[in-house]
């Protein structure tokens, strides 16, 4: 097998297959002008230190180029990205900042959580205000810079593994946006020992409850679990058993194995029941976690230091300097 990934002319590909990379590579050459780097090192901001048996993924030389350039590179560092409990409103008040410059910062974080999944909530909620930023919401966006500085060398670290199994984690925090009441969600996925796929966002109604919401996020993460399930079996890692989702919220499991019975199901549209099917044909499992163990709680709000690290190391999340 060979795999290709193509960004406008910027290319990386793997095999298992010395002869037909090696066949691939001339055939390129020979079509187009090419330049071969050899293993990958670099590409599109992403920094790869490849060994036999594990790969640290980071983007710390784009993350000291934004902090040079917000001129941040000598503030103080801070251990979190957020004050647990900590709520921004566009009705904060307070005098207006500009918003270009604002809107520039948000996307260049935006890019950074490409490997800096502890980033994922924050820049998620701070990207809430872009049209009419104001002084506490560039604040929090200061102190984003201030815990980045303090942890600009930290990426992915992933280890082989003895068995590759896709197992997932559902989370959302219920109404957590105090403007409009919406629940953030979260999930995460993991294959082997190491994060493999995940999400912070915002959900696009309003729940009338805790299990509706985790309900919700858990129907999202069906969706994507069926997708990577396909993908996976693409690559000739079919997942033969159903995948385990694993929630802390036993009111969006028991709905998730019987909607008819819940008085809460018939004020939830339809489309999030698509958990149901799965459910039923065995692709999918929901498993109840403890509230403690819920690693996706890290993508749903702003939590204290010793769960923020917790969660953070569970992710594979290391520092560079330590490898």
């Amino acid at each position: 097998m060979i795999f290709v990934a193509l960004y406008v002319d910027d290319l990386i590909f793997m095999g298992n297959n010395n002869e037909m990379i090696e066949e691939f590579k001339g055939t390129m050459r020979r079509e187009f002008e090419m330049t071969d780097l050899g293993l990958m090192k670099f590409f599109l901001g992403l920094e790869v230190r490849q060994e036999k048996m594990s790969t640290f993924v980071s983007q710390e030389t784009y993350a000291k180029e934004i902090l040079k350039k917000y001129k941040m590179e000598n503030c103080n560092p801070i251990s979190i990205p957020m004050k647990p409990g900590a709520k921004l409103s566009k009705f904060d008040g307070g005098e207006c900042v500009d918003a270009s410059r604002y809107r520039s910062l948000v996307g260049s974080l935006r890019y950074l959580t490409c490997t800096r999944l502890d980033l994922s909530l924050s820049v998620g909620i701070i990207s809430r205000f872009m049209e009419e930023p104001i002084y506490s919401h560039w604040k929090a966006l200061k102190r984003v810079l201030r815990y980045i500085h303090g942890t600009v060398s930290l990426g992915l670290f992933y280890s082989k593994a003895e068995d590759y199994k896709l197992v997932g984690y559902s989370k959302s925090d219920w109404y957590g946006d105090i403007d409009d009441r919406k629940s953030t969600s979260g999930y995460v996925f993991f294959m082997g020992n190491t994060t493999f796929s995940w999400l912070s966002k915002k959900q696009p109604i309003v729940t009338l409850s805790t299990g509706e919401a985790e309900y919700v996020t858990a129907s999202w993460c069906v969706c994507h679990v069926i997708w990577l399930r396909n993908l996976l079996s693409k690559m000739e890692l079919k997942q033969l058993d159903a995948t385990v989702i694993q929630v802390d919220n036993k009111s969006a499991i028991e709905l998730a194995k019987n909607p008819v019975n819940h008085k809460i199901s018939k004020y939830i549209d339809v489309r999030f029941h698509f958990i149901c099917d799965h459910v039923k044909k065995g692709s999918v499992e929901l498993v109840h976690v403890a509230s403690q163990d819920e690693v996706a709680d890290i993508f749903t709000k702003p939590l204290p230091k010793v769960l923020f690290d917790k969660y953070k190391k569970r992710i594979g999340m290391m520092d560079g300097r330590n490898i």
